[in-house]
């Protein structure tokens, strides 16, 4: 694992910041930081600064509490803390602890007295289990310099929250305690911090646009639907890149009692009469060292769960019901989104319907439904993804695998993307939703357009920072950073004027909104023309699912 000073001095030395101008000070609610300069983007840094008081001790697995803290003088703001402790390949190469609630704010250093700039905050994915707002893959000095040259400028925060068991554990003990899907609540804590300080940083707290993707995603779905919709002006608009206010593999708070249980037993709590406040005395190596497999990633895993609190209900009920904050989204998936999600080693379609109804994607599906899933994913591969594939079979990912991804792109993205706009639109709220149809260099040819992919270009990343296990943008030809610079314009264009459609490269583009009588998506693709298509794309399945929905649980 990489100690902090090499990680962030990769960074620093990526973002050319010398200490050539002084540097910047920002006078917050609690006192004065310092940051750091970048005269290569011309941009201020002022990273790690807690938003909270830390999760350690007695606050392990409790509610995130406010900072209760004031100081004099000045405080550096000059390096990223430890992120929270996660278990996965995007958490392994920074430096990790219980230490780790913090924010980040990156800013033009043109900004002057009194500005009021459109503020983004970025909220990272990774399964609820890795990941973290130090990731260099989530940079934001390109976007952010984009912006600028476009006339439609920003401020840009990033943030941890808690992961894993630590962020998500449940049980019925943890219900009744009141400290159920604390992740979130690190979030929404971190939403409250940045409506209290980030005029500070010249940032306007009524233009807040919240912004993640995968676990990040549906982490601002959360926050769409969070107390039952109730809008507390956290934020101004939403956008939702592979992921939204359905889960794709949701449960209630007591969905994973046995697994809060083994953990207990693990670590000699069993015989206890509060097991809650026995986990939080456990030594963090002790509990560390059980929650992390041998193989990297969590042995336990936990996911946010219906507490009736803060997920009141499942997320389709909630949109059937309108039960959201009525603010404009961006929303969208990638084309092969099954091809990271889907099960290999199926050969035959009765060993499809087995995996579906014995709970292989985590629930049991009722055999009425399983028989017509395989109806609507008929044995015909041409019909499945990746659609270059034509009729060509995968035998060593399973004869069926193209149909069962087809499947499992639908069920974890495309079917919830879909209803998420259906839902805006019938209440008259813009919606903007896209289909992402590029493969990128860093992911094998049978992937496709899968998961993850549009993030690059999003960012504009286009030199593969913090990409360790290959560069989206190697070898591949001039269209693809064409479509980056346009894609990354359109986002600062809606996070600045709640349209993505205003400083975008290619004016010959228009993106239209969601409509109920048009619902259309922008079909984006670097190998041929990106255009607006009906989003009808697969449209029986989807809507199938989307009819059954609470089936699922979700």
């Amino acid at each position: 694992m990489l100690a902090l000073a090499v990680s962030f001095l990769v960074w620093a030395t990526a973002h050319a910041v010398p200490t050539s101008k002084s540097a910047p000070t920002v006078k917050v609610l609690n006192g004065t930081y310092v940051g750091t300069h970048s005269t290569q983007y011309n941009q201020d840094y002022f990273l790690g600064m807690p938003y909270a008081q830390q999760p350690v001790g007695n606050l392990r697995f409790s509610v995130p509490q406010s900072l209760n803290e004031s100081w004099k003088g000045t405080r550096e703001a000059k390096e990223y803390s430890d992120i929270c402790v996660g278990y996965g390949t995007d958490s392994i190469w920074y430096s990790q602890s219980e230490a780790c609630l913090t924010i980040n704010v990156i800013r033009s250093s043109s900004i002057t007295d009194g500005s009021k700039l459109p503020v983004a905050v970025w909220i990272h994915g990774g399964g609820f289990y890795e990941g973290s707002g130090s990731d260099q893959r989530y940079n934001m000095s390109r976007i952010l310099e984009n912006s600028y040259n476009i006339g439609k400028p920003f401020i840009a925060v990033t943030l941890n929250y808690r992961l894993s068991a630590w962020g998500w554990i449940s049980s019925s003990q943890v219900w009744g305690s009141g400290n159920t899907n604390l992740g979130l609540r690190d979030q929404r804590l971190a939403l409250h911090w940045v409506q209290e300080n980030i005029a500070a940083f010249g940032g306007d707290p009524t233009k807040v646009t919240i912004w993640g993707e995968s676990a990040g995603a549906m982490s601002v779905g959360y926050h769409l639907t969070a107390y039952g919709g109730r809008d507390d002006k956290l934020f101004r608009a939403g956008i939702m890149e592979s992921g939204g206010s359905i889960a794709a593999s949701p449960s209630n708070y007591t969905g994973f009692q046995s697994t809060y249980d083994e953990l207990v037993s693990q670590v000699n709590c069993t015989d206890t009469a509060d097991t809650l406040q026995c986990l939080r005395e456990v030594p963090f190596a002790t509990l560390n060292a059980v929650l992390n497999g041998t193989d990297g990633s969590s042995e336990y895993n936990f996911l946010p769960v219906v507490d009736g609190d803060l997920i009141r209900n499942w997320g389709s009920v909630q949109l059937n019901k309108h039960e959201f904050v009525k603010v404009p989204i961006l929303a969208g998936t990638n084309t092969d989104e099954g091809t990271a999600f889907g099960p290999t080693g199926i050969n035959t379609t009765q060993q499809w319907y087995d995996y579906l109804t014995d709970g292989g994607f985590d629930f049991q599906t009722p055999p009425s439904v399983a028989n017509e899933i395989l109806k609507l994913y008929p044995d015909n591969p041409s019909l499945g993804i990746p659609a270059f594939l034509g009729d060509e079979r995968v035998p060593s990912k399973g004869w069926e695998w193209r149909r069962t991804s087809a499947f499992a792109g639908d069920f974890t993205m495309h079917a919830n993307r879909r209803r998420q706009c259906e839902a805006w639109t019938e209440t008259s709220t813009p919606a903007y939703c896209y289909r992402f149809n590029v493969h990128s260099a860093d992911t094998p040819l049978l992937s496709g357009a899968t998961h993850f992919e549009e993030v690059a270009f999003v960012f504009n990343n286009v030199d593969g920072l913090g990409y360790h296990y290959g560069k989206p943008f190697a070898g591949v030809p001039q269209s693809y950073y064409d479509l980056s610079s346009m894609m990354t314009s359109m986002w600062a264009s809606f996070i600045h004027d709640l349209d993505p459609n205003p400083g975008t490269v290619n004016a010959s583009i228009h993106w239209n909104a969601y409509g109920l009588d048009s619902p259309v998506d922008l079909f984006l693709n670097a190998n041929t023309t990106s255009h607006m298509e009906a989003d009808t794309w697969r449209k029986e399945p989807i809507d199938y699912l989307n009819s059954v929905a609470e089936a699922f649980w979700r």
